[in-house]
């Protein structure tokens, strides 16, 4: 596996091994899939390590997957090529910042709400979705309340609930994760 920190790295397990118990039932080595420019290059390094994908192996699954998380989607039910297309054209593999707000969005969102972003946007998927790490909603409300223009004297702004002002923005699409608060505009 590879020590990047957006580095997603799976198993490619194929049901036909998987249900003979043969060699490759524990499926192939990791992959990094920032590694590979195409599917068509994974194939073939499925291919170098045994797997008979005109035959045998023709039916792939996500055996094992590191650096997404696990609530987001049933990753053993979902086609490897598909992952690794969608991942692809979202950018995420190459773009730190676009691995980031994926992370951040597949804690509060399914993976499907992640793949009909990037199938209707493509590498823009990301435009309508802020990210605001290490905010609370007390940290939020005070944004906002300057972002507003209001002015409350100095002498009694210690009064004012800036976290109940923050989690009244809990139904404009801001969401809790774990580092912080997500806006989801689309």
């Amino acid at each position: 596996m590879s020590n990047a920190v957006n580095a997603i790295s799976i198993v490619i397990g194929s049901w036909g091994s998987y249900n003979e118990c043969n060699e490759r039932a524990l499926g192939s080595r990791w992959f990094d899939l920032s590694d590979f420019d195409d599917w068509d290059d994974i194939e073939e390094e499925l291919k170098k390590q045994g797997f008979e994908l005109d035959g045998m192996d023709e039916e792939l699954f996500i055996q094992d997957i590191d650096n997404l998380p696990c609530s987001a989607c049933t990753w053993d039910y979902m086609s490897p090529e598909e992952l690794f297309n969608t991942l692809k054209e979202a950018d995420v593999l190459d773009d730190t910042y676009k691995y980031d707000i994926m992370m951040a969005y597949l804690e509060v969102m399914s993976y499907n709400d992640f793949k009909r972003l990037v199938d209707n946007y493509g590498h823009r998927w990301c435009e309508d979705i802020n990210i605001y790490k290490g905010f609370d909603w007390e940290d939020y409300g005070r944004e906002m309340f300057d972002l507003m223009g209001y002015e409350i004297p100095e002498s009694i702004l210690d009064y004012f609930d800036f976290k109940a002002y923050g989690e009244s923005f809990q139904y404009d699409n801001i969401h809790e994760y774990s580092d912080g608060l997500i806006e989801i505009l689309r």
